[in-house]
C-alpha cells in the first residue's frame, strides 16, 4: 500500500549587515523514480523571489531563487507531497560468494561504467593508518560484507549532533567516534570503495516515526552496487537497509554533491542560519 508523505523544509537566515540582493540554489526536491512520485511542491519566502526549476549535472532537480531586494532576514519554507510505494529491500537473491561477485566487478567494462563511484574524495579518503580498520571477508559475498559494514559503522560511531562539521576529516571522525549521518555515510563509502565496490552518497528525508537516529536537517545514507541486485541503499546511522521511510532527493560522490543549500549573498559581515524538517506520513 502506498504512503503519502508531507514534507516541510524550513530555513531561517539572519544577517548582521544589510544584504543587497542574493541568489540561492536549493537541492531539496525529492527524486521521482520507480518507488516515489512527487505530487506537488512549492517554495515560499518572506522575500519577493524570481524562482525556476533546473536539473544539475548529475540529473537531479534543483530550485534557483533570486532576489534584488535589500534585507537582513531571509526565510524559506518548501512543502512537498510525495507518494511512495512499499518496497522489500531484501527482494533479490545475491551471488553465493565473493569470487563470483569480484569476477564481475573487476572487469574493465564494469570499472569503466562505475568509475566515478569508486573514486576517493576529500570526504571519503581513508587515511593509510585505517585502510584495514574493517577488513572484508572473502568467504562471504559482497552483499553480506556490506551488511556487516553497515552494522560495524553503526556500532563504531556514536550519533551526536554538534561535534563535527561539514569539513571534519575522516581521520578525526574515526578516532573520536562521534558524528552525524553524513559522517556515518562517508565512512561507509570510504571502506566500500577501497574494496572495489561502487558506492554513492545519498541525501534525502527520513520519516522518524519509528525512532530512527537523525537530526533536524537532511538525512544521509549510502547506495552500494550489489551484483544481481544493482544499487542497494544502506543506512549505517540506523543499521538498516533503506526502505519505506527514506525519501531520496539525490546522490553524488559525497556531501559536496548533495548540499541542500548553496548561495551568493551580496553583503559583508556574518550570518546565522537554522534549518528544520518535518516529515509526516499517512496511508493512502
Amino acid at each position: 500500500m502506498p504512503t503519502e508523505f508531507n514534507i516541510t523544509y524550513s530555513t531561517q537566515n539572519e544577517y548582521d549587515s544589510l544584504v543587497n540582493g542574493a541568489f540561492w540554489q536549493f537541492l531539496i526536491i525529492p527524486e521521482e523514480n520507480d518507488t516515489q512520485q512527487v505530487i506537488d511542491w512549492k517554495l515560499e519566502s518572506n522575500l519577493p523571489l524570481n524562482q525556476n526549476e533546473s536539473v544539475n549535472g548529475l540529473g537531479f532537480k534543483s530550485i534557483h531563487a533570486q532576489t534584488e531586494s535589500k534585507f537582513t532576514e531571509a526565510d524559506f519554507k518548501a512543502s512537498f507531497r510525495v507518494q511512495k510505494k512499499s518496497i522489500n529491500p531484501f527482494d533479490f537473491i545475491p551471488n553465493q560468494n565473493w569470487q563470483i561477485d569480484m569476477a564481475e566487478m573487476l572487469t574493465l567494462s564494469f570499472r569503466t561504467t562505475h568509475d566515478i563511484f569508486l573514486r576517493k574524495t576529500k570526504f571519503t579518503n581513508l587515511p593509510t593508518d585505517f585502510t584495514t580498520i574493517f577488513p572484508f571477508d572473502t568467504k562471504k559475498n559482497v552483499f553480506d560484507n556490506l551488511m556487516a559494514l553497515n552494522h560495524w559503522v553503526f556500532i563504531h560511531l556514536f550519533f551526536k549532533v554538534g561535534v563535527t562539521h561539514v569539513d571534519t576529516p575522516l581521520k578525526e571522525i574515526i578516532e573520536k567516534r562521534h558524528g552525524v549521518c553524513q559522517d556515518f555515510t562517508h565512512l561507509f563509502l570510504a571502506i566500500a570503495r577501497i574494496n572495489h565496490i561502487p558506492a554513492r552518497y545519498v541525501s534525502g528525508y527520513l520519516h522518524q516515526g519509528h525512532g530512527y537516529f537523525g537530526d533536524s536537517q537532511m538525512h544521509a545514507w549510502a547506495e552500494a552496487y550489489v551484483p544481481k541486485a544493482g544499487w542497494v541503499g544502506f543506512d549505517p546511522t540506523n543499521d538498516i537497509l533503506v526502505g519505506d521511510d527514506h525519501i531520496k532527493i539525490c546522490h553524488g560522490l559525497d556531501y559536496s554533491d548533495c548540499s541542500p543549500l548553496k548561495g551568493v549573498v551580496y553583503s559583508s559581515g556574518s550570518n546565522k542560519t537554522s534549518h528544520s524538517i518535518e516529515v509526516r506520513a499517512s496511508q493512502q
